[in-house]
């Protein structure tokens, strides 16, 4: 393979066309540089380095992504550490594997034993190996910085009683008889890391690819990992490298792509998605559900005027979820009901929508003593449409009587300090595509911090039903559980959207990654 043709970012043009800040100048590869031939025989296309923008975190980017909340963050970690497995609906155990050939269950669902495929190695040459997954899915438990999501494996299973009985083999005992533990382990976002990484930049790494050069708040540089064997594609990777581009602002990344600086625009506004989709030079994509992203907010139970479920049940009357649906995405977005995770089978979708209501919130806010009480709604532009949902729902609290002011963070900012964030009284956030009783447990369960102050050990003992059980028992927890989310739960969930992309017609092999809404690039293609 030819060394990769390399240029500033600045000298690219890339910083004048995109609007975005100066920083020091980061040495990135050609998106024509490599070897483009083509395999012998037939099959993917080899060589090239892709282009990509992605919403970054500025100058305090990090590569430890277990502290960093942005769609960069998360697809620069998937490009280099491998993922232990994806969602997959379609797969016999409802997962698609990546470093595991398997998670075995026992009888009693009191334990769950990964085997790991042999003959992996980190791109240093060491064998990957089941020490290295324990460490990887237990160590941000110990670490406060982590976001919630890396720390929901350690309430689930019981990492001090774990067994590494081989090279091969880890046993995790549950803390309480769990079904649904695959869909826990394997959601994308549980990567394998060299056990005690420190995750500088020379850190060896399991994935796709291996660190070249990163520059916080630019972008980073990556090359192909001769290492990394995939599951179910011999040859994959297919690229030569991939260039990873922090671009904050949507308007930012579709310059990007129609002005020549990068391959693929991620997370694309509904507006330029509207535009580009007129521009026959670009092909954009939407993802379809269940694989959407709710635009939430979450009450603080800790903020007096919340406390009252009067004033909660106000709070979720007063969203006009069809105008958000209509005004921001022109309809290109489905019409929340307060509860995450829908489209997946334990979702609870025979729970009535909630209606837009105003006067019924005014009656209730002035039922509970909070008419005009003052609140600040805090968000960011951590995924599109973000902000603009964010700017609607105040205008219709403000319309109900609230004296509800908004707050917009630069992008990046809004999880940066989680123990900051959990104690704003009305927070915005989003999710990522996960089945409903797991993503329970990592929003609410056992007194999370992202659950900003709601604990019900009555409903985490109803999710705890549902997913240690199975048929009808399970299915009545699970209504039961969501049921009293909708009703006396303290988020507001109005929209969920897709993630939408464009790119130049020569990207292939995006989508075959699975986790498409923050790709990790294993078998993609430039031709």
């Amino acid at each position: 393979m030819e060394p990769l043709a390399r240029r500033t970012l600045l000298r690219s043009g890339l910083l004048a066309a995109a609007t975005a800040v100066a920083g020091p100048a980061l040495l990135t590869g050609c998106g024509s540089g490599g070897d483009s031939s083509a395999p012998t025989g037939a099959g993917p296309r080899r060589g090239g380095t892709l282009r990509a923008a992605f919403t970054g975190a500025g100058a305090g980017e990090t590569l430890n992504h277990f502290v960093g909340g942005t769609a960069l963050d998360m697809v620069r970690a998937r490009a280099l550490h491998a993922t232990l497995g994806d969602l997959d609906p379609s797969a016999p155990d409802g997962v698609r594997y990546g470093v595991l050939e398997t998670i075995e269950v026992d009888e009693e669902l009191s334990a769950y034993t990964l085997r790991l495929r042999r003959g992996l190695t980190f791109s240093d040459g060491s064998p990957l190996t089941a020490r290295d997954v324990l460490w990887s899915l237990s160590s941000p438990a110990d670490d406060p910085a982590s976001l919630p999501v890396y720390r929901n494996p350690a309430s689930t299973f019981d990492f001090g009683g774990a067994r590494v009985e081989d090279d091969h083999t880890l046993v995790l005992p549950t803390r309480a008889p769990l079904a649904d533990g695959r869909m826990v382990l394997c959601q994308g976002n549980y990567l394998v890391l060299k056990e005690n990484s420190d995750f500088s930049p020379g850190t060896a790494t399991s994935g796709p690819f291996r660190l070249e050069e990163f520059a916080p708040g630019e972008g980073c540089l990556l090359t192909r990992n001769e290492a990394f064997s995939h599951p179910e594609a011999d040859e994959a990777p297919y690229l030569d490298g991939l260039e990873l581009r922090s671009l904050p602002d949507s308007d930012a990344r579709a310059a990007a792509l129609t002005g020549g600086q990068v391959d693929l625009a991620h997370d694309l506004s509904p507006v330029t998605a509207r535009t580009l989709r007129g521009d026959e030079r670009f092909t954009v994509t939407s993802t379809d559900p269940p694989y959407v992203s709710g635009l939430f907010f979450r009450m603080n139970l800790a903020h007096e005027p919340f406390r009252d479920p009067r004033v909660r049940t106000a709070f979720k009357l007063a969203a006009d979820r069809e105008a958000m649906v209509e005004s921001v995405f022109f309809g290109d977005a489905t019409v929340g009901n307060d509860l995450l995770g829908p489209g997946f089978p334990d979702y609870a979708d025979e729970i009535e929508q909630r209606p837009f209501d105003p006067d019924r919130a005014r009656r209730l806010l002035r039922e509970a003593g909070a008419e005009g009480m003052r609140v600040t709604l805090t968000t960011g532009p951590e995924t599109p449409g973000m902000v603009e949902v964010a700017t609607l729902y105040v205008e219709n609290l403000v319309a109900v009587g609230v004296e509800a002011t908004l707050e917009e963070l630069p992008a990046g900012q809004l999880f940066a300090d989680y123990p900051a964030y959990a104690r704003l009284p009305l927070a915005a956030s989003f999710s990522v595509p996960t089945p409903a009783l797991p993503l329970y447990q990592m929003s609410y369960g056992a007194r999370n911090p992202a659950a900003l102050g709601w604990d019900r050990p009555d409903v985490d003992e109803l999710v705890a039903t549902a997913r240690g059980t199975s048929g009808e028992e399970s299915a009545r927890a699970g209504l039961a559980a969501q049921r009293t989310l909708w009703e006396e739960g303290n988020t507001i969930a109005p929209v969920f959207k897709p993630f939408t992309t464009a790119h130049v017609p020569g990207v292939a092999g995006v989508a075959d990654d699975l986790f498409e809404q923050f790709p990790g690039f294993s078998r993609a293609t430039l031709s």
